[in-house]
């Protein structure tokens, strides 16, 4: 975009020093005093509610007894065998809806267990130290394609690689990692991320080939038949429009796009931002998009969501998060027009509206209008699979997902997906791990024939 289109957005809009401040790590780790202090605050239930409600089942009071016991390496073996992603996952996961909330220690007088850093302070040790904790099996000769070097593909392909299997895996991008490296607020991961995946890769057997996107650079026919098995983790690589006219207009943007820009950025001080910032969308995408805004300098950021606050797909301490930091948030509007001057956004028309009877959201013919230099998307995502297949053998899908069975198979044999490309109870990075590790089961079993 030409600079003189945006005048008002621009770089360096804060000094190199508040904005190291502003994208530091969010939530600073544990030191050795304070998680053995938080350990021993672990009542070790036999019936744990936090083993259920984490997706990947992490033995959370086993590795918390670990720590008790300065036993990191068991702590930590406990935690990434289950999810290899354990590392992000620590500070990521919205806890509070997950082991965090359902911690026998949650009541009015006291707080549930700081499982998060815990597993933060168990793990850390391990990538900062790159110490190996598995070992590959003896080569079996199966070879076994991966698309998307996400969460979920790069979950299966580390299950699969110990297994002795042989795994390449395609990835579109520069680097892998999928929304761990792209789609994350940066003061969540510092510096992270990337040191996850390689060591992941460590354990050896994985091939990870990048610049692949599926049916423009490799097809499902190719893969069925070159390897003997595939899955696909892709994830959701469209992202849903506004359906406004004139929604190309200089300053409208997808949130996505601005994220993974962000991310990708070395110097923080030459990304570009607005004076006057508007979000659209209620989940966890869109609070990234927005405090970021604010803390690249942004003046104002506003968050607008046509529901109201109970509905975001963000969880409250997200919500409660963004307004800390800055961030307006507006509920009950539903953008209406794109208002533009001089072939530049200048601002956004909205409609209040409000839940019907049946609970249906409905306009109220009321309008209002903000300024904005810049508007950010964060309406949901699609799958993108058109031209997926050269043959008629095309993969079925539901409700937009890749449909697949209790076993993360799909309708097309030899072929399993897993990962926000079939969808699920939640689209977490905890969940994709989830996926990856069960689909590897199931391909391990299907192409050997030992389950």
């Amino acid at each position: 975009m030409a600079r003189k289109e945006l005048a008002d957005v621009a770089a360096a809009r804060l000094p190199v020093a508040s904005l190291e401040r502003n994208f530091a790590d969010v939530t600073p780790p544990l030191d050795r005093q304070r998680a053995l202090i938080e350990a021993q605050r672990c009542h070790f239930c036999y019936d744990a509610p936090c083993i259920t409600a984490c997706p990947t089942g992490i033995d959370i009071p086993g590795f918390i007894r670990g720590i008790t016991t300065d036993n990191l390496r068991g702590a930590a073996e406990l935690i990434l065998d289950a999810n290899i992603f354990g590392g992000i996952c620590s500070r990521v996961c919205p806890t509070e809806i997950l082991c965090e909330g359902e911690c026998v220690r949650n009541g009015p007088e006291e707080k549930p267990v700081e499982i998060s850093a815990l597993q933060r302070y168990a793990t850390d040790w391990v990538f900062d130290q790159n110490v190996p904790l598995f070992e590959r099996a003896a080569a079996s000769g199966k070879r076994i394609a991966v698309v998307g070097a996400g969460p979920a593909g790069l979950a299966c392909a580390h299950a699969l690689a110990l297994r002795g299997h042989q795994l390449t895996v395609f990835e579109a991008r520069e680097k892998a990692g999928g929304l761990n490296e792209y789609g994350i607020a940066a003061y969540k991961v510092p510096g992270f991320a990337e040191r996850e995946v390689e060591w992941l890769l460590s354990i050896g057997g994985i091939e990870v080939r990048h610049g692949q996107t599926l049916g423009k650079d490799l097809w499902i026919d190719d893969l069925r038949s070159e390897y003997d098995a595939l899955f696909l983790g892709m994830g959701l690589a469209g992202v849903n429009a506004l359906g406004l006219e004139g929604e190309s207009v200089a300053g409208v943007r997808n949130a996505v796009d601005f994220i993974a820009e962000l991310r990708q950025t070395e110097n923080l001080a030459e990304l570009t931002v607005g004076r006057r910032v508007v979000v659209i969308g209620g989940g966890n995408t869109a609070i990234d998009a927005a405090v970021q805004s604010k803390k690249l300098g942004a003046e104002t950021v506003t968050l607008v969501y046509r529901r109201g606050a109970e509905a975001m797909s963000a969880t409250e301490v997200e919500q409660g998060f963004a307004q800390t930091q800055g961030v307006h948030v507006m509920h009950y509007a539903q953008p209406k027009r794109l208002l533009s001057q001089d072939g530049a956004l200048s601002g956004i028309q909205f409609e209040h509206t409000s839940l019907d009877g049946a609970g249906r959201l409905v306009g109220s013919g009321e309008f209002f209008s903000l300024a904005a230099d810049t508007v950010l998307k964060a309406i949901g995502q699609v799958l993108l699979i058109e031209g997926a297949s050269k043959s008629a053998d095309t993969l079925q899908l539901n409700n937009g997902r890749i449909r697949v069975d209790a076993q993360f198979a799909t309708s097309l044999p030899g072929v399993w997906a897993g990962g926000d490309c079939v969808g699920g109870k939640v689209d977490l990075t905890v969940q994709a791990v989830e996926d990856g590790k069960r689909a590897a089961r199931a391909i391990h079993a299907a192409i050997t024939g030992n389950a």
